[in-house]
């Protein structure tokens, strides 16, 4: 069972990786949402097009930005 590091550090088992399809050397991102922890790999492109007609606010943080898209959803 993996347990987390000194470092705060988190071995993901192979069989997960292998079914998430991430490899050594690719990036991810986490979220928390209701205190779970959700792991999902970047993926090069994937939202190309999604977003070019958003506006960007830049007085505002990603990390805030996250929270309130997250706490909209509750």
């Amino acid at each position: 069972m993996p347990k987390v590091s000194s470092k705060r550090q988190i071995t993901i088992p192979i069989a997960l990786c292998k079914e998430a399809h991430i490899n050594p050397g690719d990036e991810i991102e986490a979220f928390i949402y209701e205190g779970q922890i959700t792991i999902v790999k970047k993926e090069r492109g994937s939202a190309k097009g999604v977003l070019k007609n958003i506006k960007v606010n830049r007085s505002m943080s990603e990390e805030l930005s996250l929270q309130d898209t997250l706490n909209k959803k509750r």
